[in-house]
């Protein structure tokens, strides 16, 4: 049975949540981890190899990060249909938000979070400007980055929003569209 590391209260909420939604057997570890007000510790016991969360194993198969992991397990539970599948429409658009989400909307929020700026930061992740009107784009077409589909890529790009809310940008379907992940989650995976 795959096991996922977890510590309450951290990014790694996110993918407890989806196990849940998928209906999954996952085994949920509880790990600590450090705190960024100094609280906590790494645990010897989570086999992430930098201690962070979170981490899944299943058989010889780690995977960290969590679109990947996020990924991996939409794969192996189609029956939610919380991703595309390899050969149905939407399966690229599904990846890249993905993939947006690790490596453009994660660093970006960090940054502004840290108050740190620099002309290298825009010129190879873009703006906060450019990543808002990305994830507005297609909210203006459908209730959902997939269109008319809630995907786990709505799960991981809504969340940032969900936890520091003082992040939450004005436009109206970026709002709209947290609230209504918000109220979808809640509906079906808890």
């Amino acid at each position: 049975m795959p096991t996922l590391y977890h510590a309450p209260e951290s990014r790694s909420d996110t993918v407890v949540t989806l196990i849940h939604m998928l209906g999954a057997d996952v085994d949920v570890k509880e790990v600590t981890i450090p705190r960024q007000d100094g609280s906590g510790m790494s645990d010897p016991a989570n086999p992430h190899p930098e201690k962070k969360v979170p981490y899944l194993v299943d058989g010889d198969e780690h995977v960290r990060e969590r679109g990947a992991i996020m990924l991996y397990l939409t794969d192996a539970y189609p029956q939610a249909k919380l991703g595309s599948l390899p050969g149905e429409a939407g399966r690229g658009a599904y990846l890249s938000w993905l993939s947006y989400y690790q490596g453009v909307m994660e660093p970006l929020l960090i940054l502004k979070w840290a108050g740190v700026t620099h002309p290298v930061v825009e010129d190879g992740l873009g703006s906060e400007a450019t990543m808002l009107e990305q994830l507005a784009a297609p909210l203006r077409k459908g209730p959902w980055l997939l269109g008319e589909r809630f995907s786990a890529a709505d799960m991981l790009c809504s969340s940032p929003f969900q936890w520091f809310s003082d992040m939450l940008p004005e436009q109206a379907e970026i709002r709209d569209w947290v609230d209504r992940c918000a109220k979808t989650v809640a509906g079906l995976g808890t």
